[in-house]
């Protein structure tokens, strides 16, 4: 699969993945000015910076304006409320996760062997959810019956089956796709995390195993 490559100037052109088609509160409009796409972003960087420092309950509209240097009314003018910001930052965290497996550097972008992206693809799924995990999880939930068929879970799907076939996986590879991602769902690691107590590098060290179990195990006996 060949990933379109950003034009110059494409980061004020922001497609929603959230809800394809519909813009959420704080993402880009194809006629945002470069100014704003860039404020945008800095708002977003300094909201995704408050809840790796305090969780998910630090990240209030007072204190993302103390952090990002910006008055209050700023802050709402663009999110319209905590629950906008909330939207904006996840639509924000899965740009910025989907740039960095399509186009970014090794072994997470291009450029690794395809069992390795693989393994660096879960990694920092588990990092995220680590940090970001009640954000994902609430949108994991509201999606329901539709999680399956949207498009951003689509182009994570087809992007692990590609790593699937380039590694030659044995097996229906949108199947194994769909079984792979599975681990990494939201309320599962949350629940790894939170009531099992294990750590992201443990749950990290277990997604690498299965991986490598997966990618070299022989095809069925038919």
């Amino acid at each position: 699969m060949n990933y379109p490559t950003p034009s110059p100037g494409e980061p004020t052109r922001e497609r929603p993945l959230l809800r394809i088609g519909t813009p959420l509160p704080g993402t880009a409009e194809p006629t945002e000015r470069a100014d704003a796409a860039r404020n945008r972003r800095l708002l977003l960087d300094a909201a995704q910076d408050l809840v790796r420092d305090h969780g998910v309950d630090g990240l209030t509209m007072d204190e993302l304006a103390k952090r990002a240097g910006v008055g209050k009314g700023t802050v709402f003018r663009r999110f319209g409320s905590r629950s906008g910001l909330m939207r904006a930052l996840l639509d924000h965290s899965e740009q910025k996760y989907q740039a960095a497996f399509m186009f970014g550097p090794p072994p997470l972008g291009p450029g690794a062997p395809p069992v390795d992206r693989l393994v660096a693809f879960g990694r920092a799924r588990i990092s995220d959810i680590e940090v970001e995990g009640e954000l994902h999880r609430a949108a994991e939930i509201s999606e329901a019956g539709d999680r399956y068929t949207g498009a951003p879970y689509n182009l994570l799907k087809t992007h692990v089956s590609m790593l699937l076939r380039q590694a030659d996986a044995a097996g229906e590879l949108p199947l194994l796709a769909d079984s792979l991602l599975a681990t990494l769902d939201a309320p599962l690691l949350m629940y790894q995390f939170k009531v099992l107590g294990y750590s992201a590098r443990q749950v990290g060290d277990n997604w690498e195993a299965f991986v490598r179990r997966v990618v070299s195990a022989s095809p069925p006996v038919e």
